[in-house]
Order: structure tokens, then C-alpha cells, then sequence
């Protein structure tokens, strides 16, 4: 198994053991809008390594373990460094941006991260299925217009904005650094962008 893989499973589980013994690390590190106006940015990536409980780590994780693999064998080790970190610092500026003037707003996780590397294997897998039968393009098309109704609601606790922001960077990244991928799967490319346009037009109207 892939070395940088394991070190970032390692790295999430060691930190997130971490803060779930040390309320004061814990809240030293997690994304939290007010310290990071204030000029702690270090909290826009650590936080990606932090996690509620058990229950969030696992998921997340397990997540990662089904769909790294496909970005590894396609891009290899370097680029999949920077989908996943890319997609945790798209998520982080968009979940910065949408919630700049709540200085209380706290949240933290892999998922952005996580979801970024689920858009970028979408994207190199034309025939990707999720959950074993989902192609993976209509999961993502689904899940993405799914974060938006829930960044609009606002009634649960889920980041998600964070999630769409490691979406879009796992897209970019992705197809910046493959763009024979606009040509070679033009269909998967334009539908997952639609969600995109979608959120930052309604953002643009004021209606989020």
C-alpha cells in the first residue's frame, strides 16, 4: 500500500486521538472563523485532521480507503498530494467565505479533503460505480445539489460547504493537471460542473 496513503491515515487518526483527549488541543487547532480572522490560518489545515469522534474518523477514513487507490493509480503520489491538500484548502476557503462574518463558526474533519479525492477518482473513472451500482458521475451531480440545498437549510450540523469546496478543488486540481480529461470524458466533466455554476450563481443572487 502506497506510503504517502498510510501516512495521511496515520496522520489523521494520531491527531484526532489526540484532540479527543485534549479538549484545549483540540480547540487550539479546529477551524474556527474568529481565530483564523484573527491570524491563526494554520487552523484552515489542521482542522482537516481533526475529528468529532470515533464514528467521524472511521467514515472518513473508510471513504478514503475505497477511493485514494483510484487517484494513486492514475496520478500517482505527487498529484494525489495535492488533490487531497488542495481539496482541504478549497474547502477551507470556501467554508471561509461563505461564513466570514461568523466569527463562532467552528467545524472540523477530513471531508473536504476526503470528497475532494471522491470528485477527482469521478473524474478519471469514467465507469466508477459508488456503493456498487451509483455511477459515479450521478453521485457526485446528486451530492453536490444535495450540499447546496443543505448550505442553504442550515439544518444539521454537517460542513457543508467544506464538502463542496473539497469537491471543487478535487475537480480543478484534477483537470488541471489532467486536461485531456475535458476531451476523453466531456459528459462526467460538464455535469459535475452544473452543481458549480449553480452554487455560485445562487450565491451571486443572494438566495444562499
Amino acid at each position: 500500500m502506497n506510503a504517502i496513503f498510510i501516512g495521511i491515515i496515520v496522520a489523521n487518526v494520531l491527531i484526532s486521538y489526540k484532540g479527543f483527549n485534549d479538549y484545549a488541543f483540540f480547540r487550539k487547532y479546529e477551524f474556527h472563523v474568529g481565530s483564523i480572522r484573527a491570524g491563526e490560518q494554520i487552523r484552515m489545515i489542521s482542522s482537516g485532521f481533526l475529528h468529532v469522534d470515533m464514528a467521524h474518523l472511521l467514515f472518513n477514513m473508510l471513504t478514503l480507503y475505497f477511493f485514494a487507490p483510484v487517484v494513486l493509480s492514475y496520478l500517482g503520489s505527487f498529484s494525489f498530494i495535492l488533490v487531497y491538500f488542495g481539496s482541504l484548502i478549497f474547502g477551507s476557503l470556501l467554508t471561509m467565505s461563505f461564513h466570514k462574518n461568523d466569527y463562532s463558526y467552528r467545524a472540523v474533519g477530513a471531508s473536504g479533503a476526503v470528497t475532494g479525492v471522491i470528485f477527482s477518482s469521478i473524474l478519471l473513472d469514467s465507469h466508477l460505480e459508488v456503493f456498487g451500482f451509483i455511477p459515479g458521475f450521478i453521485y457526485g451531480f446528486i451530492y453536490l445539489l444535495s450540499s447546496i440545498y443543505g448550505m442553504k437549510t442550515k439544518n444539521d450540523n454537517i460542513g457543508h460547504t467544506a464538502h463542496f469546496g473539497g469537491a471543487i478543488g478535487g475537480y480543478l486540481i484534477t483537470l488541471v493537471r489532467n486536461p485531456e480529461l475535458i476531451e476523453q470524458h466531456t459528459s462526467i466533466a460538464v455535469i459535475l460542473a452544473i452543481p458549480i455554476i449553480i452554487l455560485f450563481g445562487m450565491a451571486k443572487t443572494g438566495k444562499l
